[in-house]
């Protein structure tokens, strides 16, 4: 079920969209259709993948239509193959025309963001390995985007620059070391936030491991130098494995014993899901 907080962030998102799209009007609708005619779409998958956004897509017709009467045929996270209906739905013609667009944009995006996190997710199938999004998401999509993850039965990483501590260089340049830099924001932060350290070496991941963090990501690395830190670390923090992970790659790094695989690529390069609206009469 999408919570409160995924709809408020799509419900602005819908402003924005009803200002760029839209304007003082839509003159084609507007000037073909009688205002009070009522009609039945369908939306069709056109193409194989996992849904996600079906509750705001409804909203963006709501907006237009508050009485549209509207039925889903299947649930987010579910899986569709070409021509699957998806959702039925009845109202204001004008209502079904003028919302479609900005409808299928949300819905096409989502969708497309859990297709591939469950390519993913087959593909690491037999490791036990969390595939993890990253927050390489489109500005002001971030909610929607990691809903769309978890969809797909991917996991969220950190929400955002507040909810976890991320040490990276830049930061270890700035503090002198890692040890220097955990140990400056230890004291600084509940004991209950995490504290993850970006290695791109296998000394720097002896050093995150002295310093006792909670998670340590293993940053473009090979595979090998990767099963190698596995070793080193010998369970006594979690590890992310992060950088130029693709579909190709990913289970690979998988059978090195990492227990995270973090993926730019599921919110930075999305490919939408082909899904059509019809009307039917």
């Amino acid at each position: 079920m999408i919570d409160e907080k995924i709809l408020k962030s799509a419900e602005v998102l819908f402003d924005i969209a009803y200002a760029e799209d839209i304007g003082d009007g839509d003159i084609t609708t507007n000037n073909l259709v009688p205002p009070n005619t009522s009609k039945t779409a369908i939306l069709v998958a056109k193409e194989e993948g996992v849904i996600a956004g079906l509750a705001v897509a409804e909203m963006v017709f709501k907006k237009f239509d508050k009485n549209i009467e509207w039925e889903e045929l299947i649930s987010d996270g579910s899986k569709v193959k070409p021509g699957d209906i998806i959702a039925r739905f009845k109202g204001n013609y004008r209502a079904l025309l003028t919302g479609e667009r900005k409808a299928l944009n949300f819905l096409q995006r989502l969708s497309g963001i859990a297709t591939y996190a469950n390519l993913c997710i087959q593909e690491v199938k037999g490791h036990k390995v969390e595939i993890l999004d990253t927050r390489k998401t489109l500005p002001g999509y971030r909610h929607l985007d990691k809903y769309a993850v978890r969809m797909g039965g991917g996991s969220n990483h950190r929400f955002g620059l507040y909810d976890m501590v991320m040490i990276k260089d830049n930061h270890i340049q700035v503090a002198g070391s890692i040890k220097q830099a955990v140990d400056a924001i230890r004291s600084k932060i509940p004991k209950s936030i995490k504290i993850e350290v970006e290695t791109s070496n296998l000394e720097q991941v002896q050093e995150a491991l002295d310093a006792d963090v909670d998670i340590i990501m293993l940053d473009n690395m090979s595979s090998k130098m990767m099963k190698e830190a596995v070793d080193i670390i010998n369970g006594r923090a979690k590890i992310e494995a992060s950088g130029n992970m693709t579909l190709k790659r990913i289970r690979k790094v998988a059978a090195t014993g990492v227990n995270y695989i973090s993926i730019g690529a599921l919110t930075h390069s999305v490919k939408a899901l082909d899904i059509s609206q019809r009307i039917i009469d």
